[in-house]
């Protein structure tokens, strides 16, 4: 009894399986698997497949069916059942109209779709009105004059691919690689027409950047052309399917390479415009608009490439967006440095080569980038301030000064009598005046008061060259001419001391020294001193 019951099990099973399986129309996915099923090799039946076609005799939805399996195989569109839903009430509400329909390829294939009529689905109204002008632009007319042309030894297939086939396919990269030659030449032609027509710009560098940008460009026409005439060679649906999938691939990466070339002449010709502008800012902001770009550009790439290898988009953004979500909250300092980034480019409180003063933090600013600013101090360290914080300092710049103000005072012995303090005055006065660094309708030199060991004289003037180098050359040349003059009129600087004097003391002379009073003699000290001053910064500017 056991024997004969697992018996019936067996043969029930094996009848089962054996089953075929029929028009099903419920669902979107059991309509493209009935239309594809009914058109292999193995399970052939043209009439059952023709069932998935709304509205059309039997000849004529018989040819309707083949047309467009032949267009899905000759554009290399290989279906992923998985992908199709098997809801019966599937709804597409991407469009503007929320209806029972369900595209196959929206991308690369809009137009082939299948809707609901009634309870069932079949292939949608719009793909029947297409179909002729969808087959004609995959397989031009000249197709079935290539089949007749072709003697009986170019259908010999070696691989499962006909001889002619292989001989077609050498032709066709034959003349996509002649027609890259041309496409390139013509490129750069008119890039550098339309660059110099809107720019006026002629820069070797540019020019050298627009060849490169041209060579992509072709590239992608040549491939371009090979995608538009592939499907005429009517190879299978998997060589077609891997044929498009590496053009697909090599397109997006000719794309990406265009699109960083074009970024690189853009950015070109943004740091000519900057080295123009007086502000150093604008040509730190040159290198971070480049790796901005390049980033940006090299993000959309890889998602065209995920794209391409089938993942879906959907769960390409969802990971985006949670993997961004998280980042954010990891890095918040950094989204903080990057506002702050941004803050300083559109104030502009200093420029690269600026003294500046940052809290505790005092020299040149050396560079501005996406996270930190670069500030080299006069013992020539390094500091790395966030730009979330600098944005946020009160920041003193020396930089944006309109003349650097030099303020000091010289002290002379107290014993100095008034018309030698009266000359010393005059011949500082006439030194600023003849330095050319100097703002020569802009200074003060009085005597303005009584020290504790010197007669005061104040020195207020203004400096022409910002630059700290520069000012320290123009003191030093300055210092050393009132030295001289000091020393012609024979005035001393005084220095902190007590001086305790014992006017009647025996056998002993004043300690009053000896002042030359004549006018003349002053004026020729002054005159010599000045000239001299002269001549020394003179000969200083000739061995600059």
């Amino acid at each position: 009894m056991k024997k004969i019951l697992f018996l019936i099990l067996f043969i029930s099973s094996l009848a089962f399986g054996q089953r075929i399986p029929e028009v099903n129309l419920s669902n979107p996915r059991a309509t493209v698997y009935t239309h594809v099923y009914f058109l292999q090799n193995t399970s052939y039946n043209p009439q059952k497949s023709a069932k998935t076609i709304y509205g059309l005799d039997e000849k004529e939805a018989i040819e309707a069916v083949i047309k467009i399996k032949r267009i899905l195989d000759g554009k290399g569109l290989k279906i992923d059942f998985n992908r199709i839903p098997n809801d019966s009430m599937y709804t597409d509400s991407i469009g503007f109209l929320t209806q029972h329909k369900f595209v196959l390829f929206p991308k690369r294939m809009p137009l082939i779709s299948v809707e609901k009529k009634g309870l069932s689905w079949y292939y949608s109204s719009e793909t029947v009105e297409n179909l002729d002008l969808l087959y004609a632009e995959t397989f031009p007319w000249y197709i079935e004059k290539i089949q007749d042309v072709v003697p009986r030894v170019g259908h010999q297939k070696f691989l499962s691919v006909e001889v002619w086939q292989y001989f077609a396919f050498i032709l066709l990269l034959a003349l996509s690689f002649l027609w890259y030659l041309i496409a390139k030449a013509l490129a750069f032609y008119f890039l550098k027409r339309i660059l110099y027509k809107y720019t006026k710009n002629k820069n070797s560098e540019v020019n050298t950047t627009l060849k490169k940008l041209a060579h992509p460009i072709s590239l992608l026409i040549a491939i371009w052309l090979i995608k538009k005439v592939l499907p005429s060679l009517q190879f299978g649906l998997e060589i077609n399917s891997w044929l498009f999938l590496a053009f697909n691939i090599a397109s997006t990466i000719f794309w990406i390479y265009v699109f960083l070339k074009l970024a690189q002449v853009l950015i070109s010709l943004f740091q000519e415009y900057t080295q123009k502008t007086e502000s150093k800012l604008d040509d730190q902001l040159t290198p971070i608009l480049r790796n901005f770009s390049t980033v940006i550009i090299a993000i959309f790439g890889i998602f065209k490439l995920l794209l391409l290898f089938g993942v879906d988009p959907t769960t390409i953004l969802a990971g985006a967006s949670i993997g961004g979500l998280a980042i954010a909250f990891a890095s918040q300092d950094t989204v903080k440095n990057l506002i702050g980034t941004v803050m300083i480019f559109i104030d502009k409180p200093f420029h690269i080569g600026d003294w500046i003063s940052a809290g505790e933090v005092v020299g040149t600013v050396e560079e501005v980038g996406f996270r930190s600013t670069r500030i080299r101090a006069a013992d020539t360290s390094i500091f790395q301030i966030p730009n979330s914080r600098l944005s946020e300092l009160v920041i003193n710049n020396s930089g944006l000064r309109l003349y650097r103000r030099y303020n000091t005072q010289l002290g002379l012995r107290y014993d100095t009598p008034p018309e030698l303090i009266e000359a010393f005055v005059k011949g500082v006065r006439e030194i600023i005046i003849t330095h050319p660094d100097t703002k020569s309708d802009s200074y003060n030199v009085e005597f303005t008061g009584f020290g504790d060991s010197a007669l005061l004289i104040l020195m207020n003037m203004y400096l022409k060259n910002l630059a700290w180098a520069k000012e320290q050359q123009s003191r030093h040349q300055i210092h050393i001419a009132i030295v001289k003059l000091a020393k012609g009129l024979g005035v001393d600087f005084a220095f902190p001391s007590t001086t305790v004097m014992i006017e009647q003391f025996p056998e002993k002379k004043s300690s009053n020294p000896h002042y030359d009073y004549d006018e003349k003699s002053i004026d020729t000290v002054i005159h010599k001193v000045v000239e001299d001053f002269k001549t020394n910064f003179k000969d200083t500017t000739k061995q600059e």
